[in-house]
């Protein structure tokens, strides 16, 4: 009878209107998207809340625990893998309502920011100030600071400002309890473990961030950008290597194979692979870089192909509309699966995904967009028609498993940035293997209970009391 308890003693901090609960049925996972269309929609919450401070978020989580609620928490509903999705009987907490840019310390170089404020608001008033975080995300205008943390996000320009691990100096997290926590020692300290890293990429499973303490930089402008051909993908990724084990610093560094080069905007015929640059910061540093950084391409085959292409890729870096279009459509799918690998595995595992996936979709499209001194991510993207909504929520299903058998068979890591969610939770123990036992003590250290989230990361344990 959890529900008329939580309407008296939560008051306006809840809502379980018809239409407001039915918001939170689907997220924009492929997947999900495709199922809804074909009728069979996610489990809509019993009740939604509503916080608008860190004192709400401990108010609710420390109700919810007295009461054996599963509490899942959401932000702006744009993960890609069903992260946020509600099972069984649970509250959803709305973490938009903290919205509020508390403090920006330029010379300091951080700013203080609530978990609901999106990526893109946050950079406008950055920008007013001469500031930026540098995070840049595709889904930028449509995820929160909240979202970025809670599924250890990365950005487009990771390749020189790192992912959400490098960005977060501090947080402020509630947890299930409702015991309020404010973790982290900017600008390093050596007084124990990193507190505030069990919560990123913990997906709600440890405690619900409620502030967030990030770097900022200097706004400057990009620099250099250009395309570049190259023979192979081979030679992209040597070249991606060598630029990275030099030590420089692109703030872009993203190879394309020709399957996805011919969706940039360039020339004809395209090479095997292309390769697009930029650069940021001081002038002349960045002047320098991209001087080192062409000659490397260049001792590699590379020819430039002008800034044309580099110059579309900025234009429209955050358009997500080619897949949304394709699901639109009955019979239409598309799914976007990113995971890494080493340098001396990553060729192989390419070719082993291309190959697996092929006979799957219309189109399988391949990128590198986030590099290190050692390895990089591989980001594919499918396409593709079949007779029907239920053929294509099939055929999804089919490629999310022959993706993730085919990617823990190659030796790598099943998720880049977008996290584990609905779509990777079933292979997430065969890919962390004896680290699955150390979430699972996590969190029944932090979450006893299992009121956060239940079955995110760590598999369900609990019994769930009937909302009545």
């Amino acid at each position: 009878m959890w529900l008329s308890e939580a309407r008296e003693e939560l008051g306006g901090l809840i809502d379980d209107r018809e239409d407001v609960r039915e918001g939170y049925r689907v997220d924009a996972w492929p997947l999900a998207v495709k199922r809804a269309r074909n009728g069979s929609p996610g489990t809509p919450p019993v009740a939604v809340a509503l916080p608008r401070s860190t004192a709400d978020v401990a108010r609710v989580l420390a109700w919810a625990a007295s009461r054996d609620v599963a509490v899942v928490p959401w932000g702006a509903g744009s993960s890609v893998t069903g992260a946020p999705l509600p099972t069984g009987d649970a509250l959803v907490m709305d973490m938009r309502g903290l919205s509020r840019v508390r403090e920006i310390d330029s010379s300091g170089g951080r700013v203080t920011v609530g978990a609901g404020v999106t990526g893109g608001e946050l950079e406008r008033i950055l920008a007013e100030q001469g500031m930026t975080t540098w995070f840049s995300p595709q889904s930028l205008h449509r995820s929160t600071v909240g979202g970025w943390v809670a599924t250890r996000a990365t950005g487009q320009f990771s390749s020189r400002w790192g992912g959400i691990e490098d960005a977060v100096l501090a947080l402020t997290v509630v947890l299930a309890d409702g015991t309020i926590a404010r973790v982290g020692t900017p600008p390093r300290g050596a007084v124990g473990p990193d507190l505030k890293s069990l919560f990123i990429g913990s997906e709600g499973a440890f405690g619900v961030v409620t502030e967030v303490v990030l770097r900022i930089h200097p706004l400057t402008a990009l620099s250099g950008l250009e395309a570049l051909g190259l023979p192979s993908v081979e030679a992209g990724l040597t070249g991606l290597r060598e630029v990275m084990q030099a030590g420089l610093r692109p703030a872009l560094l993203r190879l394309y194979d020709s399957d996805e080069a011919r969706h940039l905007a360039g020339r004809q015929p395209l090479p095997e692979a292309v390769v697009l640059v930029g650069f940021a910061g001081v002038p002349a540093v960045a002047a320098a870089e991209r001087q080192a950084t062409s000659e490397i391409l260049a001792g590699l085959g590379a020819r430039s192909l002008g800034s044309e292409a580099a110059e579309a890729w900025l234009a429209s870096r955050y358009d997500f509309s080619r897949v949304e279009r394709l699901l639109d459509e009955p019979g239409g799918y598309a799914e976007t699966i990113e995971i890494a690998n080493g340098w001396t595995e990553i060729l192989q595992t390419y070719r082993a995904m291309k190959l697996a996936l092929t006979p799957l979709a219309d189109e399988v499209l391949a990128h590198f967009s986030h590099t290190y001194t050692d390895g990089t991510s591989l980001y594919l993207i499918l396409l593709g028609r079949v007779a029907d909504d239920s053929e294509a929520v099939r055929r999804l299903e089919a490629i999310w498993a022959v993706a993730m058998r085919t990617a823990l068979t190659a030796g790598a890591v099943i998720s880049h940035h977008h996290g584990v969610g609905r779509a990777r939770a079933p292979f997430l123990a065969d890919q962390l293997g004896e680290g699955a036992a150390v979430l699972a003590k996590l969190k029944r250290a932090l979450d006893p209970g299992y009121v956060l989230h239940p079955g995110s990361l760590v598999p369900a344990s609990r019994a769930v009391r009937t909302s009545g």
